[in-house]
């Protein structure tokens, strides 16, 4: 897990690097030196010089790409009209916002930002526990009692025996803890979000892509071994826009949210995995499991997107090995 907080890291700061460098030539450009940005940049120098030059093989031709997308990164309307760089919090992750490097001009009120994946494609990696109302973190819609009258033994009984071990009984003496314990879990998650459609509306199916995808539009940039691939995630419709009569050298269409649930079903074969299908051709899955080999009394998600709208904009871009 550290070693790939590590690459997704040191890929944010080659990626906000090879901004700065492109675009430094055409327009005033800052970049925030706080805290993530000098994370970021450790991580990258703990790289080899050969793997950072793929960070940065990656990186250009993606940064390369999206400026031909965002006419407004390489053109300012004063010589006050700055662009600032920074790497993104990881607390604002949390709050929906998956973007970890933005780009910034105050005067025109404008910014875009980009989230950058190593090799995977996760949405999202949250949490369920008794603690957590996965209802109103992820909805605004708060989860009712009998989510947490069906969650609770589990959670509670999986406290008692880190309390009653001193944390040092693991996963695997529970024997089949699929059966046990991620059945009923997924089960209680699969009959709450159920009820909260059915109490909230099919506003619940929106707000749920809207919170896994992204709640402010981006381009996502995944670099593999020989490609960088670019999404981009206009579901909001701020993303390529012209400056003055200078106009994108691409056209990218809106994303349509889903408007409906359309099931809840079990990933065939698995008895961990959820597949949650909504309309206008988004499909989510959720993996749940142990973060780590001892008991704690919460379960991790990691979420992914098995598929969106055929108007998801996607370009691949090839490197040779």
């Amino acid at each position: 897990m550290a070693k790939q907080v590590e690459t997704g890291k040191a890929f944010e700061y080659s990626l906000l690097v090879a901004f700065y460098d492109r675009l430094s030539i055409l327009s005033r450009v800052n970049i925030i030196e706080d805290s993530s940005f000098s994370y970021a940049k450790k991580c990258f120098e703990s790289f080899t010089s050969s793997e950072q030059d793929r960070y940065r093989l990656n990186s250009s031709s993606a940064v390369n790409f999206i400026i031909d997308l965002e006419p407004r990164l390489s053109n300012d309307i004063s010589e006050n009209d700055v662009l600032q760089l920074e790497i993104v919090s990881d607390k604002e992750g949390q709050l929906g916002d998956v973007r970890d490097v933005l780009a910034i001009r105050s005067i025109q009120k404008w910014e875009i930002g980009v989230s950058a994946k190593n090799n995977h494609r996760a949405v999202k990696h949250s949490r369920l526990s008794n603690s957590i109302d996965f209802g109103y973190k992820w909805l605004g819609f708060p989860c009712s009692e009998t989510y947490f009258d069906e969650i609770s033994p589990i959670f509670n009984e999986l406290a008692f025996l880190k309390l009653k071990s001193n944390s040092t009984q693991t996963w695997a003496s529970l024997g089949n803890y699929s059966e046990s314990i991620y059945i009923p879990v997924l089960n209680a998650f699969k009959n709450e979000l159920e009820r909260l459609i059915q109490r909230h509306g099919d506003v619940v199916a929106e707000k749920l892509v809207s919170y896994l995808v992204g709640n402010k539009d981006f381009y996502k940039v995944i670099k593999g071994k020989d490609s960088v691939e670019i999404q981009a995630y206009n579901l909001h419709g701020t993303l390529n826009q012209p400056f003055n009569l200078i106009r994108p050298k691409g056209k990218i269409n809106k994303l349509r949210l889903p408007t409906r649930l359309i099931e809840i079903v079990y990933a065939e074969n698995s008895s961990n995995t959820l597949l949650v299908s909504l309309n206008e051709g988004w499909q989510i899955s959720f993996r749940i499991h142990n973060a780590s080999s001892r008991i704690e009394p919460s379960l991790k998600f990691d979420i992914n997107l098995v598929s969106s709208p055929s108007s998801l904009f996607t370009n691949h871009i090839f490197h040779a090995s």
